[in-house]
Formats: C-alpha cells, sequence, structure tokens
C-alpha cells in the first residue's frame, strides 16, 4: 500500500499569508490616531507663510472657519433637540448667517492661498457632542449659554482681527461680520432672558 504525503500547495499559503497581513494592515489604520482638521490646515498655513506678514490672519481664518463650522452644526442639532421655538428660530438663523459668511470665507481664503479646516476641530466637536447629549429645555439653556459666550468671544476676535490683519480684504471681512456678530449676542441674551 502507497502511502500518501502531504503536500503543501503554495497558493494557499499565499493566500492564508496575504489574509493574516490584510487583517493586520486594517487594525493598524483603525486604531491610528484622527488628525484634528484645524491642526493639519495650521501645518499647511505655517509652511506658506511663516516668514510673511499674513500668519496671523490665516491663523485668523482658520479660527473663523471653525467656529462658523460650529455654529452651523449647532444651528441645525437646535432645530431637533430644542423645545423653544424661539431657540428653534435662533438656530435657523446661526444656519443661514454662519453658512453664508463660511462660504465668503472660504472665497477669500482660496484667493489668499490659506487653507482652511474641513472639518470642526477637536474642541469645537467636543462642544458639539456636549450639547448633542441634552434633549428640551436642558438643551435650550445649555445652547443659548453657550452662544452668548462664545459670541463674547467672537466679536472680541473679529474686532482685534479687524484693526490687526495684515490683508486689506480680511481686514475687511472681519469688520464686516462684526455687525451680525453683536446681532446674533443680542438675540442670543434676549432669549437667554425669555428661558429663565
Amino acid at each position: 500500500m502507497k502511502k500518501k504525503f502531504l503536500q503543501w500547495k503554495p497558493v494557499r499559503v499565499s493566500a492564508v499569508f496575504f489574509s493574516a497581513f490584510a487583517v493586520v494592515a486594517l487594525v493598524a489604520c483603525n486604531t491610528a490616531k484622527k488628525e484634528d482638521a484645524e491642526d493639519v490646515a495650521e501645518e499647511h498655513n505655517e509652511a506658506k507663510f511663516e516668514a510673511t506678514d499674513l500668519k496671523d490672519d490665516a491663523e485668523f481664518a482658520m479660527k473663523a472657519a471653525d467656529g462658523s463650522m460650529m455654529e452651523v452644526a449647532l444651528g441645525n442639532l437646535a432645530q431637533t433637540n430644542a423645545a423653544s421655538p424661539k431657540v428653534k428660530e435662533f438656530g435657523q438663523m446661526m444656519v443661514k448667517d454662519h453658512s453664508a459668511g463660511g462660504e465668503e470665507l472660504k472665497k477669500l481664503a482660496a484667493s489668499k492661498n490659506i487653507t482652511l479646516p474641513t472639518a470642526m476641530s477637536t474642541d469645537k466637536q467636543e462642544d458639539y457632542d456636549e450639547l448633542a447629549a441634552k434633549k428640551g429645555a436642558d438643551f435650550d439653556k445649555a445652547y443659548i449659554k453657550f452662544m452668548v459666550k462664545d459670541h463674547k468671544e467672537d466679536i472680541d476676535e473679529f474686532t482685534e482681527a479687524a484693526k490687526e490683519c495684515k490683508d486689506p480684504e480680511m481686514k475687511a471681512w472681519a469688520a464686516g461680520k462684526v455687525p451680525t456678530l453683536q446681532h446674533h449676542l443680542s438675540s442670543a441674551e434676549s432669549v437667554e432672558k425669555m428661558l429663565k
């Protein structure tokens, strides 16, 4: 009687090896840290503007774009999580005004070769996530309180940019947004008083 010997088939060994390699590669990709969109934009801008007068202008544009994306996202969130019609109305105004401002900034930044973030920064995402966990009256109070604080900071930043930006168009854009931000602040403060 003839003994049969096991024969290795190279195709199967190769297939097993490559399958194992693919699994390891997928796991490695999934555990890689997600880069902050603002950090990526900042690296691009530093390479372009480090030795120029436009470094601070690029920094302002990045922060303005990041804030604008958050305002739009939170305004949309207000449409689903808010209980008060006034809060929903305020959220709609945020979406409309900050979407328009964001588009203007994208065009201006592109003309200046400034890279803007394509998604909210980690900090802004954390603010969004914290508010997204709330609903109804709890959301209304937390959102409007956040909007009052955020718009006070925005007014300060845009007012400073309107004075300090080196690029005349960036300076004019920042100055032109201050009245809108002041209107947002006074609207948020009115809604906040109504909710108390």
